[in-house]
C-alpha cells in the first residue's frame, strides 16, 4: 500500500502561513502496551513534566502559544477547543494519569508532551491516497475518539475523498490505531513554522522506533 500524499490548502496557509505538517508513514506491529515506555514515563519523564508544569503557564510551554493564535485566526476559540498537546497538559498538571491505549498511541502522547506539538496517527487501510489539511466546512463534523461528536466548521482537519478524519484537537473513530493495524501514519502538526517541526521528526522517529517497533518510515515535510 503506497503512501497517501498530503497537502495544505491555501486557504488555511493564508489564515496562518507558518503552518506546516511532517507525515511519517511506516508499517508497525501495534502491542496494547509497552513496558518500557511506561516505566520511563513514570519514573524519569513525569516528575520534570510536573515540575515544569507547576512553575510554567500554558501558553509558555512549547509550540502552545502558536496553535492558540493560529486557531484565533481560524476563527476557533481556542479556549473551548484545545489542540491535543494542550489537552495532555492540563491533565497533567491536574494530577491525572495519562490515557494508556496501545504501544503506538502511547508513543504518539509521550512526543506530544515533550515538544508541545499536537500528533495524530491514523490506520493506512482506512484513508485515502490523498489528504489534505484544510478548514472544516459548515455542517462537516464526525464521531471523536472518546467524545459524542465534534462540530468541525472553521477547524484545522485532514480530509480525504471521504471527508474529515483527524484534527490537531481530536481525531475520528475511522481511522483510529487498534491492535490490528498494520500500516499507519502520523501527522505532526505544527503551526510554529519548520525549525521546531523538524526537531520533533528526529524525536519521533526515536521514539516510535524504541517504544513502537517502527522501523525507517517514509517522511514528507510540507
Amino acid at each position: 500500500m503506497p503512501m497517501p500524499t498530503i497537502s495544505i490548502d491555501e486557504n488555511l496557509k493564508t489564515a496562518w502561513p507558518a503552518t506546516h505538517v511532517a507525515c511519517l508513514c511506516y508499517s508497525v506491529d501495534v502491542c496494547p502496551k509497552n513496558q518500557d515506555l511506561w516505566d520511563f514515563y513514570e519514573k524519569t519523564f513525569a516528575p520534570l513534566l510536573e515540575q515544569k508544569l507547576a512553575s510554567t503557564a500554558l501558553p509558555d510551554m512549547p509550540n502552545i502559544a502558536q496553535a492558540r493564535a493560529a486557531y484565533k485566526a481560524f476563527g476557533i476559540d481556542p479556549g473551548r477547543h484545545r489542540i491535543s498537546s494542550e489537552a495532555l497538559y492540563r491533565r497533567v498538571r491536574q494530577g491525572k494519569a495519562l490515557y494508556q491505549i496501545n504501544s503506538l498511541v502511547d508513543a504518539n502522547n509521550l512526543v506530544s508532551l515533550e515538544t508541545g506539538f499536537s500528533l495524530g496517527s491514523y490506520d493506512v487501510a482506512h484513508i485515502g491516497q490523498k489528504i489534505v489539511l484544510r478548514l472544516g466546512q459548515p455542517g462537516e463534523g464526525y464521531a471523536g475518539i472518546g467524545k459524542s461528536g465534534m462540530i468541525l466548521e472553521n477547524m484545522p482537519v485532514l480530509a480525504d475523498d471521504s471527508g474529515p478524519f483527524g484534527s490537531p484537537t481530536s481525531d475520528s473513530t475511522r481511522a483510529m490505531i487498534t491492535d490490528g493495524t498494520r500500516k499507519a501514519i502520523t501527522v505532526i502538526y505544527s503551526f510554529s513554522g519548520l525549525e521546531a517541526l523538524t526537531d520533533c521528526l528526529d524525536l519521533a522517529k526515536r521514539c516510535f522506533n524504541r517504544y513502537a517497533c517502527v522501523g525507517e518510515p517514509l517522511v514528507t515535510v510540507i
